[in-house]
């Protein structure tokens, strides 16, 4: 059985001027140690469904139907109590975009990584604080951060404890939402190649957020293209970045820049309005 299981998932952000669809009609599945490429330009709905996962749609966005199965569980019939405390983080875990941002400046990253520890599984201070130098430790960083605050990290330091602080209460699933971003690409490369060990050590799953096409190539089992809202194309990696099927997935790859390239290719046109989207296919 899949680890997750996506059915018809729609979410829609309810605006005055009508509803937006920002995840129309979505499937998927995800195994036990599978990492899942999920790619598309800026606005196509890949934050919007990473959030929907863990049921934490910023208002006025709403989960409309479908369901989400985490170890055969539906997560949309849950209610908030019994999300936090059985389900976020504990099942399926998030890398928010802009994570590096994410910590607090006024308190040290032991206290912040050792909060969910005590919260959700009891421990002591002293307990929660030597599970998390060991995770720590799992993401390349010395124990000693604990003691330290965020504008003491770098960039790619900062991204390393977010990564441990996703993993910290050991969820089967993991949704890293541009964990590249704002990243040197040597750093970029660290990061990519610390999330392929903690696949391959942990066994988790991971969906990966990313408008970078190269970067996904890097990571992901299979891919997943979406457009507007919808899954245009879904495959393994091979199939879909050497015989893409999709004319959108077609264009995309074409306006990967090379080294043999003369000039760089674009993608012509706009996208349609999600609020009234037309009949047929979105592209």
């Amino acid at each position: 059985m899949s680890i997750l299981s996506v059915n018809n998932l729609k979410a829609y952000f309810l605006t005055i001027r009508g509803a937006v669809r920002a995840v129309d009609n979505v499937s998927f599945s995800l195994e036990k140690g599978e990492s899942l490429g999920l790619a598309g330009e800026s606005g196509c709905g890949k934050s919007t469904l990473g959030y929907a996962l863990i049921n934490l749609l910023p208002p006025p966005g709403k989960i409309m139907d479908g369901r989400i199965l985490i170890d055969g569980v539906d997560v949309t019939k849950l209610s908030e109590d019994e999300l936090r405390k059985k389900v976020r983080w504990k099942k399926i875990s998030m890398i928010f975009q802009g994570a590096m941002n994410a910590l607090n400046p006024v308190y040290t990253i032991g206290y912040q990584m050792s909060e969910p520890l005590i919260y959700h599984e009891g421990m002591s201070k002293k307990e929660a604080l030597e599970e998390a130098k060991r995770y720590l430790e799992l993401v390349g960083l010395s124990r000693d951060v604990v003691n330290r605050y965020p504008h003491e990290l770098s960039g790619g330091m900062k991204q390393r404890v977010m990564i441990a602080t996703a993993l910290i209460l050991k969820p089967t699933v993991l949704i890293a939402d541009e964990p590249t971003t704002a990243l040197d690409v040597i750093v970029q490369a660290q990061i990519i190649n610390l999330m392929k060990k903690l696949k391959k050590e942990l066994g988790i799953s991971i969906i990966f957020i990313s408008h970078d096409l190269s970067v996904i190539s890097e990571i992901a089992d299979r891919v997943a293209i979406m457009y507007a809202g919808k899954i245009v194309e879904l495959g393994s990696s091979d199939s879909v970045y050497l015989k893409p099927k999709h004319p959108y997935t077609q264009m995309l790859m074409d306006a990967i820049p090379t080294i043999e390239a003369h000039e760089l290719k674009s993608i012509k046109g706009e996208v349609p309005d999600m609020r009234n989207p037309p009949k047929g296919c979105m592209f």
